[in-house]
Protein backbone atom coordinates (compact mmCIF):
# COMPACT_ATOMS: atom_id res chain seq x y z
CA UNK A 1 0.00 0.00 0.00
CA UNK A 2 3.19 2.48 1.12
CA UNK A 3 4.51 2.17 -2.62
CA UNK A 4 1.11 2.26 -4.40
CA UNK A 5 0.54 6.00 -2.77
CA UNK A 6 4.18 6.42 -3.27
CA UNK A 7 3.87 6.35 -6.49
CA UNK A 8 0.71 8.23 -7.14
CA UNK A 9 1.91 10.80 -5.66
CA UNK A 10 5.30 10.67 -7.46
CA UNK A 11 3.51 10.78 -10.70
CA UNK A 12 1.11 13.85 -9.61
CA UNK A 13 4.70 15.47 -8.77
CA UNK A 14 6.21 14.25 -11.96
CA UNK A 15 3.18 16.05 -14.14
CA UNK A 16 2.84 19.17 -12.47
CA UNK A 17 5.56 20.43 -9.88
CA UNK A 18 8.50 19.21 -12.48
CA UNK A 19 6.97 21.37 -15.17
CA UNK A 20 7.01 24.40 -13.40
CA UNK A 21 10.36 23.59 -12.05
CA UNK A 22 11.38 22.92 -15.22
CA UNK A 23 10.51 25.83 -16.78
CA UNK A 24 11.73 28.45 -14.30
CA UNK A 25 15.33 26.99 -13.70
CA UNK A 26 16.50 25.21 -16.73
CA UNK A 27 19.34 27.10 -18.60
CA UNK A 28 19.19 27.55 -22.47
CA UNK A 29 21.21 24.53 -24.23
CA UNK A 30 24.70 25.46 -24.84
CA UNK A 31 26.03 26.99 -28.25
CA UNK A 32 28.75 26.12 -30.80
CA UNK A 33 31.35 28.63 -28.37
CA UNK A 34 30.47 27.42 -25.22
CA UNK A 35 30.92 23.73 -26.06
CA UNK A 36 34.54 25.02 -27.41
CA UNK A 37 35.46 26.93 -24.43
CA UNK A 38 34.08 24.16 -22.11
CA UNK A 39 36.35 21.56 -24.16
CA UNK A 40 39.85 23.70 -23.53
CA UNK A 41 38.71 23.44 -19.78
CA UNK A 42 38.01 27.19 -19.81
CA UNK A 43 34.93 26.51 -17.16
CA UNK A 44 33.95 29.24 -14.41
CA UNK A 45 33.90 26.77 -11.45
CA UNK A 46 34.95 23.73 -9.95
CA UNK A 47 30.73 22.62 -10.39
CA UNK A 48 31.39 23.27 -14.19
CA UNK A 49 34.46 21.52 -14.50
CA UNK A 50 33.17 18.74 -12.75
CA UNK A 51 30.29 18.88 -15.09
CA UNK A 52 31.97 19.40 -18.38
CA UNK A 53 34.23 16.32 -17.52
CA UNK A 54 31.95 13.88 -16.25
CA UNK A 55 29.49 14.30 -19.56
CA UNK A 56 32.79 13.73 -21.81
CA UNK A 57 33.61 10.55 -19.78
CA UNK A 58 29.54 9.79 -20.10
CA UNK A 59 29.78 9.90 -23.85
CA UNK A 60 33.00 8.05 -24.14
CA UNK A 61 30.84 5.34 -22.30
CA UNK A 62 28.03 5.82 -24.62
CA UNK A 63 29.97 5.16 -27.73
CA UNK A 64 31.18 2.30 -26.58
CA UNK A 65 28.01 0.91 -25.32
CA UNK A 66 26.73 2.30 -29.01
CA UNK A 67 29.55 0.20 -30.68
CA UNK A 68 28.61 -3.18 -28.35
CA UNK A 69 24.50 -2.23 -29.55
CA UNK A 70 25.46 -2.37 -32.86
CA UNK A 71 26.84 -5.71 -32.80
CA UNK A 72 24.53 -6.85 -30.71
CA UNK A 73 21.78 -6.60 -33.34
CA UNK A 74 23.50 -7.80 -36.22
CA UNK A 75 21.97 -10.78 -35.38
CA UNK A 76 18.62 -9.76 -32.91
CA UNK A 77 17.54 -13.43 -32.92
CA UNK A 78 20.58 -14.97 -31.82
CA UNK A 79 21.49 -12.77 -28.90
CA UNK A 80 17.88 -12.93 -27.38
CA UNK A 81 18.34 -16.74 -27.53
CA UNK A 82 21.74 -16.48 -25.64
CA UNK A 83 20.43 -14.05 -23.06
CA UNK A 84 16.76 -16.06 -22.91
CA UNK A 85 19.44 -19.19 -21.97
CA UNK A 86 21.07 -17.27 -19.70
CA UNK A 87 18.19 -16.94 -17.83
CA UNK A 88 17.38 -20.52 -18.01
CA UNK A 89 20.80 -21.36 -17.10
CA UNK A 90 20.46 -19.38 -14.18
CA UNK A 91 17.32 -21.45 -12.79
CA UNK A 92 19.85 -24.19 -12.22
CA UNK A 93 21.13 -22.44 -8.85
CA UNK A 94 17.96 -22.80 -7.35
CA UNK A 95 18.68 -25.63 -5.25
CA UNK A 96 21.30 -23.79 -3.96
CA UNK A 97 19.09 -21.35 -2.13
CA UNK A 98 17.78 -21.37 0.65
CA UNK A 99 14.10 -21.36 1.08
CA UNK A 100 12.68 -20.11 4.49
CA UNK A 101 9.47 -18.17 5.53
CA UNK A 102 10.78 -15.16 6.85
CA UNK A 103 14.21 -14.17 7.62
CA UNK A 104 15.33 -14.82 10.72
CA UNK A 105 15.54 -11.94 13.18
CA UNK A 106 17.91 -11.81 16.45
CA UNK A 107 15.37 -10.93 19.44
CA UNK A 108 18.63 -10.54 21.57
CA UNK A 109 17.34 -13.34 23.88
CA UNK A 110 16.87 -17.03 24.05
CA UNK A 111 14.81 -19.84 26.07
CA UNK A 112 15.94 -23.29 27.17
CA UNK A 113 13.78 -25.89 27.93
CA UNK A 114 15.78 -28.62 30.34
CA UNK A 115 15.32 -31.66 31.00
CA UNK A 116 16.63 -33.75 33.61
CA UNK A 117 16.31 -37.73 33.93
CA UNK A 118 12.85 -38.37 34.06
CA UNK A 119 11.68 -38.84 37.73
CA UNK A 120 14.85 -36.48 39.13
CA UNK A 121 13.59 -34.84 42.57
CA UNK A 122 13.01 -31.10 42.33
CA UNK A 123 16.11 -30.16 44.42
CA UNK A 124 18.21 -32.29 42.25
CA UNK A 125 16.66 -30.64 38.92
CA UNK A 126 17.85 -27.01 40.53
CA UNK A 127 21.01 -28.22 41.28
CA UNK A 128 21.30 -28.58 37.37
CA UNK A 129 19.85 -25.49 36.87
CA UNK A 130 22.16 -23.60 38.72
CA UNK A 131 25.43 -25.02 37.03
CA UNK A 132 23.98 -24.19 33.48
CA UNK A 133 23.23 -20.69 34.55
CA UNK A 134 26.92 -20.24 35.47
CA UNK A 135 28.01 -22.25 31.82
CA UNK A 136 25.82 -19.56 30.66
CA UNK A 137 27.73 -16.53 32.23
CA UNK A 138 31.02 -17.93 31.35
CA UNK A 139 30.01 -18.39 27.66
CA UNK A 140 28.40 -15.02 27.48
CA UNK A 141 30.91 -11.94 27.09
CA UNK A 142 30.50 -9.68 30.15
CA UNK A 143 29.73 -6.98 28.08
CA UNK A 144 26.71 -9.15 26.15
CA UNK A 145 25.18 -10.47 28.84
CA UNK A 146 22.34 -9.02 30.95
CA UNK A 147 20.09 -11.25 33.26
CA UNK A 148 18.86 -15.14 33.43
CA UNK A 149 15.92 -15.92 35.24
CA UNK A 150 14.85 -19.81 35.68
CA UNK A 151 11.51 -21.62 36.84
CA UNK A 152 12.35 -25.01 38.30
CA UNK A 153 9.69 -27.63 38.49
CA UNK A 154 5.88 -26.90 38.67
CA UNK A 155 4.52 -23.53 39.25
CA UNK A 156 0.76 -23.74 39.88
CA UNK A 157 0.84 -19.49 39.15
CA UNK A 158 0.79 -16.95 36.60
CA UNK A 159 4.68 -17.82 35.83
CA UNK A 160 3.30 -21.15 34.31
CA UNK A 161 2.19 -18.70 31.40
CA UNK A 162 5.97 -18.84 30.49
CA UNK A 163 7.15 -22.04 30.74
CA UNK A 164 6.51 -25.46 29.49
CA UNK A 165 7.58 -27.57 32.78
CA UNK A 166 5.55 -30.66 33.19
CA UNK A 167 7.38 -32.04 36.51
CA UNK A 168 10.06 -31.51 38.78
CA UNK A 169 13.12 -32.48 36.16
CA UNK A 170 11.93 -30.08 34.11
CA UNK A 171 12.99 -26.11 33.90
CA UNK A 172 13.09 -23.11 31.78
CA UNK A 173 16.39 -20.67 31.57
CA UNK A 174 15.72 -17.65 29.96
CA UNK A 175 18.27 -14.89 29.29
CA UNK A 176 18.40 -12.07 28.06
CA UNK A 177 21.68 -9.66 26.19
CA UNK A 178 22.28 -6.02 26.70
CA UNK A 179 20.11 -4.29 23.53
CA UNK A 180 24.37 -3.30 21.88
CA UNK A 181 25.12 -7.32 22.66
CA UNK A 182 27.87 -7.61 19.54
CA UNK A 183 27.56 -11.40 19.30
CA UNK A 184 24.37 -13.03 17.62
CA UNK A 185 21.77 -14.68 20.18
CA UNK A 186 21.87 -17.23 17.70
CA UNK A 187 25.84 -17.41 18.16
CA UNK A 188 25.45 -18.16 21.81
CA UNK A 189 22.50 -20.66 21.46
CA UNK A 190 24.81 -22.99 19.61
CA UNK A 191 28.04 -22.44 21.79
CA UNK A 192 26.18 -23.20 25.18
CA UNK A 193 24.39 -26.32 23.09
CA UNK A 194 28.13 -27.57 22.35
CA UNK A 195 29.25 -27.21 26.15
CA UNK A 196 26.02 -28.59 27.81
CA UNK A 197 26.37 -31.61 25.28
CA UNK A 198 29.61 -32.57 26.29
CA UNK A 199 29.83 -31.54 29.81
CA UNK A 200 26.05 -32.69 30.86
CA UNK A 201 25.12 -35.59 28.22
CA UNK A 202 22.07 -36.26 30.62
CA UNK A 203 20.32 -33.15 30.31
CA UNK A 204 18.34 -32.78 27.59
CA UNK A 205 17.50 -28.96 26.33
CA UNK A 206 15.75 -27.25 23.67
CA UNK A 207 16.65 -23.74 22.47
CA UNK A 208 14.37 -21.43 21.31
CA UNK A 209 14.88 -17.99 20.31
CA UNK A 210 12.64 -16.10 22.38
CA UNK A 211 11.11 -13.93 19.69
CA UNK A 212 7.49 -12.91 19.45
CA UNK A 213 7.77 -12.69 15.77
CA UNK A 214 9.26 -16.82 15.62
CA UNK A 215 5.95 -17.34 18.60
CA UNK A 216 3.63 -15.74 15.92
CA UNK A 217 4.83 -17.50 12.86
CA UNK A 218 5.09 -20.56 14.35
CA UNK A 219 1.61 -20.45 15.59
CA UNK A 220 2.48 -20.61 19.15
CA UNK A 221 4.89 -23.79 18.68
CA UNK A 222 8.29 -22.98 20.46
CA UNK A 223 10.05 -24.52 16.74
CA UNK A 224 9.28 -23.98 13.33
CA UNK A 225 8.47 -27.43 12.71
CA UNK A 226 6.15 -28.99 14.43
CA UNK A 227 5.20 -32.65 13.63
CA UNK A 228 2.17 -34.46 15.22
CA UNK A 229 1.64 -38.28 15.62
CA UNK A 230 -1.46 -38.71 16.25
CA UNK A 231 -2.63 -41.96 17.59
CA UNK A 232 -5.62 -43.45 20.52
CA UNK A 233 -2.44 -45.29 21.94
CA UNK A 234 -0.31 -43.04 22.71
CA UNK A 235 2.25 -45.56 23.87
CA UNK A 236 2.58 -46.71 19.76
CA UNK A 237 2.44 -42.87 19.30
CA UNK A 238 5.62 -42.01 21.18
CA UNK A 239 7.88 -44.89 20.07
CA UNK A 240 6.91 -44.06 16.25
CA UNK A 241 7.76 -40.21 17.19
CA UNK A 242 10.77 -41.68 18.81
CA UNK A 243 12.35 -43.51 15.67
CA UNK A 244 11.17 -40.54 13.79
CA UNK A 245 13.03 -38.22 15.86
CA UNK A 246 16.43 -40.14 15.91
CA UNK A 247 16.25 -40.23 12.10
CA UNK A 248 15.22 -36.23 12.01
CA UNK A 249 18.62 -35.67 14.06
CA UNK A 250 20.73 -37.08 11.10
CA UNK A 251 19.16 -34.83 8.10
CA UNK A 252 21.21 -32.16 7.08
CA UNK A 253 20.45 -28.89 8.56
CA UNK A 254 18.44 -29.52 11.37
CA UNK A 255 19.39 -28.46 14.59
CA UNK A 256 17.17 -30.11 17.33
CA UNK A 257 14.57 -32.68 16.92
CA UNK A 258 12.96 -32.49 20.44
CA UNK A 259 9.84 -34.75 21.85
CA UNK A 260 8.71 -32.46 24.60
CA UNK A 261 6.28 -35.52 25.99
CA UNK A 262 7.71 -38.30 28.44
CA UNK A 263 6.01 -41.51 29.08
CA UNK A 264 7.84 -43.00 31.78
CA UNK A 265 7.32 -40.59 34.59
CA UNK A 266 6.72 -42.41 38.01
CA UNK A 267 3.43 -41.91 39.53
CA UNK A 268 1.25 -43.42 42.21
CA UNK A 269 -2.38 -44.44 41.45
CA UNK A 270 -4.95 -43.92 43.82
CA UNK A 271 -8.07 -46.58 43.58
CA UNK A 272 -10.71 -45.69 46.24
CA UNK A 273 -13.19 -47.84 47.75
CA UNK A 274 -16.08 -46.15 47.81
CA UNK A 275 -17.63 -48.02 49.86
CA UNK A 276 -14.97 -48.31 53.02
CA UNK A 277 -15.61 -44.34 52.24
CA UNK A 278 -18.80 -43.92 52.44
CA UNK A 279 -18.78 -45.82 55.99
CA UNK A 280 -16.44 -42.55 56.91
CA UNK A 281 -18.70 -40.53 55.27
CA UNK A 282 -16.33 -39.01 53.52
CA UNK A 283 -16.71 -38.62 49.76
CA UNK A 284 -13.86 -39.93 47.12
CA UNK A 285 -13.30 -36.30 46.56
CA UNK A 286 -12.51 -35.88 49.89
CA UNK A 287 -9.95 -38.35 49.84
CA UNK A 288 -8.24 -36.23 47.35
CA UNK A 289 -8.00 -33.31 48.99
CA UNK A 290 -6.94 -34.85 51.68
CA UNK A 291 -3.68 -36.26 49.88
CA UNK A 292 -3.72 -33.12 47.82
CA UNK A 293 -2.79 -31.65 50.59
CA UNK A 294 -0.47 -33.48 51.94
CA UNK A 295 1.99 -33.56 49.36
CA UNK A 296 1.30 -29.67 48.39
CA UNK A 297 -1.39 -27.46 49.61
CA UNK A 298 -4.69 -26.88 49.64
CA UNK A 299 -3.86 -23.66 48.08
CA UNK A 300 -5.50 -25.34 45.11
CA UNK A 301 -8.61 -27.03 45.98
CA UNK A 302 -9.45 -24.55 49.07
CA UNK A 303 -7.98 -21.37 48.41
CA UNK A 304 -8.22 -18.35 51.14
CA UNK A 305 -7.23 -15.28 51.77
CA UNK A 306 -6.47 -12.67 54.62
CA UNK A 307 -6.59 -8.98 54.06
CA UNK A 308 -4.07 -6.59 55.95
CA UNK A 309 -6.09 -3.99 56.45
CA UNK A 310 -3.05 -1.72 56.41
CA UNK A 311 -1.12 -2.28 53.80
CA UNK A 312 -4.34 -3.46 51.61
CA UNK A 313 -2.24 -6.13 50.75
CA UNK A 314 -3.70 -9.48 50.36
CA UNK A 315 -2.25 -13.18 51.33
CA UNK A 316 -2.92 -16.54 50.89
CA UNK A 317 -3.69 -18.76 53.64
CA UNK A 318 -3.01 -22.42 53.16
CA UNK A 319 -2.49 -25.45 54.89
CA UNK A 320 0.18 -27.61 54.47
CA UNK A 321 2.56 -30.83 55.76
CA UNK A 322 5.93 -30.16 56.88
CA UNK A 323 8.21 -30.22 54.21
CA UNK A 324 11.13 -31.05 56.51
CA UNK A 325 11.43 -32.82 59.55
CA UNK A 326 9.82 -36.03 61.56
CA UNK A 327 6.27 -35.48 60.56
CA UNK A 328 6.99 -34.84 56.56
CA UNK A 329 6.68 -37.73 54.28
CA UNK A 330 9.47 -38.98 53.37
CA UNK A 331 8.57 -42.22 51.66
CA UNK A 332 5.30 -44.32 50.70
CA UNK A 333 5.37 -45.72 53.73
CA UNK A 334 4.46 -42.47 55.08
CA UNK A 335 2.41 -42.02 52.16
CA UNK A 336 0.19 -44.69 52.66
CA UNK A 337 -0.34 -43.50 56.72
CA UNK A 338 -1.51 -40.13 55.55
CA UNK A 339 -4.56 -39.96 58.48
CA UNK A 340 -8.12 -39.50 57.01
CA UNK A 341 -10.83 -38.88 59.97
CA UNK A 342 -14.60 -38.67 58.53
CA UNK A 343 -17.91 -37.10 60.72
CA UNK A 344 -18.95 -41.17 61.45
CA UNK A 345 -15.84 -42.29 63.17
CA UNK A 346 -14.12 -40.11 65.88
CA UNK A 347 -11.06 -42.16 65.45
CA UNK A 348 -8.80 -41.37 62.47
CA UNK A 349 -7.87 -44.36 59.68
CA UNK A 350 -5.20 -44.19 57.77
CA UNK A 351 -5.34 -44.06 53.98
CA UNK A 352 -4.44 -47.14 52.78
CA UNK A 353 -7.52 -48.75 54.78
CA UNK A 354 -9.95 -46.67 52.21
CA UNK A 355 -7.52 -46.37 49.00
CA UNK A 356 -5.18 -48.99 47.12
CA UNK A 357 -1.58 -47.64 46.42
CA UNK A 358 0.03 -48.51 43.33
CA UNK A 359 3.31 -47.66 41.47
CA UNK A 360 3.25 -47.32 37.65
CA UNK A 361 5.01 -45.04 34.81
CA UNK A 362 2.69 -42.12 33.22
CA UNK A 363 2.71 -39.63 30.67
CA UNK A 364 4.17 -36.49 32.16
CA UNK A 365 1.58 -33.93 29.80
CA UNK A 366 -0.99 -35.20 26.96
CA UNK A 367 -1.35 -32.60 24.39
CA UNK A 368 -4.64 -32.49 21.85
CA UNK A 369 -4.88 -30.98 18.88
CA UNK A 370 -8.70 -31.02 17.76
CA UNK A 371 -9.59 -33.53 20.55
CA UNK A 372 -7.01 -35.73 19.04
CA UNK A 373 -4.42 -36.91 21.13
CA UNK A 374 -0.69 -36.18 19.72
CA UNK A 375 2.65 -36.58 20.66
CA UNK A 376 4.56 -33.59 19.11
CA UNK A 377 7.95 -33.56 17.33
CA UNK A 378 9.80 -29.80 17.46
CA UNK A 379 12.39 -29.66 14.92
CA UNK A 380 14.78 -26.62 14.54
CA UNK A 381 16.94 -25.95 11.37
CA UNK A 382 20.47 -24.95 11.68
CA UNK A 383 20.25 -22.10 9.99
CA UNK A 384 17.98 -20.13 8.02
CA UNK A 385 16.67 -22.59 5.50
CA UNK A 386 13.72 -23.89 6.39
CA UNK A 387 12.59 -25.18 3.28
CA UNK A 388 15.39 -28.33 3.08
CA UNK A 389 14.67 -29.53 5.96
CA UNK A 390 10.86 -29.55 5.17
CA UNK A 391 11.50 -31.27 2.28
CA UNK A 392 13.59 -33.85 4.19
CA UNK A 393 10.75 -34.49 6.75
CA UNK A 394 8.31 -34.79 4.09
CA UNK A 395 10.30 -37.43 1.98
CA UNK A 396 10.36 -39.10 5.50
CA UNK A 397 6.94 -38.83 6.41
CA UNK A 398 5.90 -40.59 3.06
CA UNK A 399 8.08 -43.27 3.15
CA UNK A 400 7.32 -44.44 6.97
CA UNK A 401 4.75 -46.99 7.27
CA UNK A 402 1.89 -46.10 9.65
CA UNK A 403 0.40 -48.73 11.71
CA UNK A 404 -3.37 -48.69 11.80
CA UNK A 405 -4.93 -45.58 13.63
CA UNK A 406 -1.97 -43.60 13.34
CA UNK A 407 -1.87 -40.31 11.47
CA UNK A 408 1.36 -38.11 10.57
CA UNK A 409 0.95 -34.33 10.44
CA UNK A 410 3.22 -30.93 9.38
CA UNK A 411 2.14 -28.16 11.07
CA UNK A 412 4.06 -24.87 12.42
CA UNK A 413 5.66 -22.60 9.84
CA UNK A 414 6.44 -25.14 7.47
CA UNK A 415 2.61 -25.24 6.86
CA UNK A 416 2.50 -21.62 7.00
CA UNK A 417 5.48 -20.96 4.30
CA UNK A 418 4.00 -23.38 1.65
CA UNK A 419 0.57 -22.28 1.57
CA UNK A 420 2.23 -18.45 1.40
CA UNK A 421 4.36 -19.54 -1.44
CA UNK A 422 1.60 -21.10 -3.81
CA UNK A 423 -0.44 -17.73 -2.88
CA UNK A 424 2.53 -15.73 -3.85
CA UNK A 425 2.82 -17.78 -6.88
CA UNK A 426 -0.53 -16.89 -7.93
CA UNK A 427 -0.40 -13.15 -7.20
CA UNK A 428 2.79 -13.00 -8.91
CA UNK A 429 1.11 -14.69 -12.17
CA UNK A 430 -1.89 -12.27 -11.81
CA UNK A 431 0.38 -9.06 -11.73
CA UNK A 432 2.53 -9.94 -14.54
CA UNK A 433 -1.16 -10.31 -16.39
CA UNK A 434 -2.01 -7.13 -15.30
CA UNK A 435 0.72 -5.55 -16.62
CA UNK A 436 0.61 -7.09 -19.75
CA UNK A 437 -2.92 -6.14 -20.12
CA UNK A 438 -2.06 -2.05 -18.95
CA UNK A 439 1.11 -2.08 -21.46
CA UNK A 440 -1.04 -3.37 -24.51
CA UNK A 441 -3.96 -0.44 -23.88
CA UNK A 442 -0.99 1.80 -23.65
CA UNK A 443 0.85 0.94 -26.69
CA UNK A 444 -2.10 -0.31 -28.72
CA UNK A 445 -0.29 -3.09 -29.66
CA UNK A 446 0.24 -6.99 -28.65
CA UNK A 447 3.67 -7.54 -29.28
CA UNK A 448 5.62 -4.30 -27.52
CA UNK A 449 4.17 -5.56 -24.55
CA UNK A 450 6.08 -8.82 -24.54
CA UNK A 451 9.13 -6.61 -25.66
CA UNK A 452 9.01 -4.68 -22.45
CA UNK A 453 8.47 -7.46 -20.51
CA UNK A 454 12.10 -9.08 -21.43
CA UNK A 455 13.54 -7.41 -19.17
CA UNK A 456 12.01 -9.01 -16.12
CA UNK A 457 13.48 -12.01 -16.63
CA UNK A 458 16.79 -10.37 -16.92
CA UNK A 459 16.34 -8.97 -13.57
CA UNK A 460 15.81 -12.85 -12.14
CA UNK A 461 19.14 -14.05 -13.19
CA UNK A 462 20.40 -11.44 -10.67
CA UNK A 463 18.50 -12.02 -8.06
CA UNK A 464 18.96 -16.43 -8.07
CA UNK A 465 22.89 -15.30 -8.59
CA UNK A 466 22.47 -12.19 -5.66
CA UNK A 467 20.63 -14.82 -3.35
CA UNK A 468 23.32 -17.56 -2.84
CA UNK A 469 25.99 -15.09 -3.11
CA UNK A 470 24.90 -13.13 -0.27
CA UNK A 471 23.64 -16.51 2.27
CA UNK A 472 19.94 -14.93 1.96
CA UNK A 473 17.22 -16.99 1.20
CA UNK A 474 14.21 -17.26 -0.92
CA UNK A 475 11.34 -15.75 1.91
CA UNK A 476 8.33 -13.17 1.90
CA UNK A 477 10.51 -10.66 1.58
CA UNK A 478 12.69 -11.75 -1.07
CA UNK A 479 9.65 -12.27 -3.25
CA UNK A 480 8.06 -8.91 -2.29
CA UNK A 481 11.50 -7.50 -3.81
CA UNK A 482 11.16 -10.23 -7.21
CA UNK A 483 7.47 -8.29 -7.40
CA UNK A 484 8.65 -4.83 -6.76
CA UNK A 485 11.69 -6.01 -9.62
CA UNK A 486 9.46 -6.84 -12.19
CA UNK A 487 8.39 -3.33 -12.25
CA UNK A 488 11.33 -1.06 -12.10
CA UNK A 489 12.55 -3.34 -14.72
CA UNK A 490 9.85 -3.22 -16.66
CA UNK A 491 9.78 0.66 -16.63
CA UNK A 492 13.27 0.44 -18.10
CA UNK A 493 12.62 -1.39 -21.13
CA UNK A 494 9.32 0.95 -21.66
CA UNK A 495 12.28 3.97 -22.39
CA UNK A 496 13.53 2.24 -24.83
CA UNK A 497 10.52 0.90 -27.00
CA UNK A 498 8.67 3.90 -26.61
CA UNK A 499 11.14 6.16 -28.13
CA UNK A 500 12.25 4.07 -31.20
CA UNK A 501 8.60 4.06 -31.97
CA UNK A 502 8.36 7.90 -32.05
CA UNK A 503 12.30 8.26 -33.80
CA UNK A 504 10.39 5.39 -36.61
CA UNK A 505 7.24 7.61 -36.95
CA UNK A 506 9.64 10.73 -37.79
CA UNK A 507 10.75 8.40 -40.44
CA UNK A 508 13.84 6.68 -38.91
CA UNK A 509 14.97 3.38 -39.71
CA UNK A 510 14.08 0.71 -37.77
CA UNK A 511 18.03 -0.43 -36.89
CA UNK A 512 19.60 3.40 -36.55
CA UNK A 513 15.69 4.54 -34.30
CA UNK A 514 16.80 1.94 -31.80
CA UNK A 515 20.48 2.39 -31.70
CA UNK A 516 19.52 6.24 -31.14
CA UNK A 517 16.82 5.18 -28.51
CA UNK A 518 19.72 3.10 -26.71
CA UNK A 519 21.90 5.78 -26.34
CA UNK A 520 19.51 8.34 -25.88
CA UNK A 521 17.44 6.50 -22.97
CA UNK A 522 20.70 4.94 -21.03
CA UNK A 523 21.40 7.90 -18.95
CA UNK A 524 17.57 8.01 -17.36
CA UNK A 525 17.72 4.28 -17.12
CA UNK A 526 21.11 4.27 -15.12
CA UNK A 527 19.79 7.46 -13.33
CA UNK A 528 16.20 5.56 -11.79
CA UNK A 529 18.48 2.50 -11.48
CA UNK A 530 21.29 4.00 -9.72
CA UNK A 531 19.27 6.00 -7.46
CA UNK A 532 17.06 2.63 -6.27
CA UNK A 533 20.31 0.71 -5.61
CA UNK A 534 21.86 3.55 -3.57
CA UNK A 535 18.51 4.07 -1.47
CA UNK A 536 18.53 0.42 -0.81
CA UNK A 537 22.32 -0.31 0.14
CA UNK A 538 21.98 0.57 3.87
CA UNK A 539 19.12 -1.33 3.88
CA UNK A 540 20.96 -4.76 2.13
CA UNK A 541 23.77 -4.29 4.98
CA UNK A 542 21.08 -4.68 8.15
CA UNK A 543 21.95 -1.15 9.31
CA UNK A 544 19.48 -0.40 12.48
CA UNK A 545 17.22 -2.65 14.41
CA UNK A 546 15.07 -4.78 12.78
CA UNK A 547 17.23 -4.46 9.33
CA UNK A 548 17.19 -8.08 9.44
CA UNK A 549 13.41 -8.52 8.11
CA UNK A 550 14.10 -6.08 4.70
CA UNK A 551 17.76 -7.05 3.83
CA UNK A 552 16.28 -9.44 1.60
CA UNK A 553 14.33 -7.32 -0.05
CA UNK A 554 16.91 -4.98 -0.38
CA UNK A 555 19.75 -7.93 -1.59
CA UNK A 556 16.73 -8.60 -4.34
CA UNK A 557 16.30 -5.09 -5.78
CA UNK A 558 19.89 -4.85 -6.04
CA UNK A 559 21.30 -7.56 -7.30
CA UNK A 560 18.13 -8.12 -9.86
CA UNK A 561 18.43 -4.44 -10.97
CA UNK A 562 22.15 -4.48 -11.89
CA UNK A 563 21.52 -7.63 -14.00
CA UNK A 564 18.37 -6.20 -15.61
CA UNK A 565 20.39 -2.75 -16.74
CA UNK A 566 23.43 -4.93 -18.14
CA UNK A 567 20.92 -7.11 -20.41
CA UNK A 568 18.00 -5.38 -20.75
CA UNK A 569 20.07 -2.18 -22.89
CA UNK A 570 21.02 -5.44 -24.94
CA UNK A 571 18.22 -8.00 -25.28
CA UNK A 572 15.22 -4.90 -25.69
CA UNK A 573 17.16 -3.28 -28.77
CA UNK A 574 17.64 -7.16 -30.15
CA UNK A 575 14.16 -8.29 -29.81
CA UNK A 576 12.88 -4.88 -31.39
CA UNK A 577 15.03 -5.32 -34.11
CA UNK A 578 13.66 -8.70 -34.58
CA UNK A 579 10.13 -7.82 -34.46
CA UNK A 580 9.82 -4.61 -36.74
CA UNK A 581 12.85 -5.08 -38.99
CA UNK A 582 11.06 -5.52 -42.15
CA UNK A 583 8.49 -2.46 -40.91
CA UNK A 584 8.39 0.43 -43.03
Amino acid sequence: MSVVISLFVSYFVAMTVIPLFCARYLRRPPSESDRERDAGGAGRGWGDRFHNGFNRGFTRLLDHYEWSVRRAVRRPVLTVVLLLGLFLASLALYPFLGIAFFPRTDAGQFSINLKAPTGTRIEVTEQYVARIEDLIRKTIRPADYHMTVSTVGLDPGFASLYTTNAGEYTATIQTALQPSHSVSSFEYMDRIRQRIATEYPGLRTFFTSGSMVDAVLNMGAPAPIDIQVSSPDLNSAYQLARDMAEKIRGFAGVSEAYIPQDMDYPAVRLDVDRVHTAELGLAPEDVVRNVITALNSDLMIAPNYWLDRKTGNDYFLTVQYYEHGHPAIHDFVDLRNIPLRGPNNPQATTLDTVAHLTRLVTPTEVDHYQIQRIIDIYVSPAGEDLGGVTSQIQQLIARTKLPEGVRIDLRGMAQSMVESFKSFAMGLSLAMVLLYLILVAQFSSFIDPFLIMLAIPMGFIGVMITLPLTHTTLNVMSLMGALMLAGIAASNSILIVEFAHRLQNQGSRVEDAVIVACRVRLRPILMTSLATIIGMVPMALKLGTGSEQYAPLARTIIGGLIASVLLTVYIVPAGYLAVYRRSR
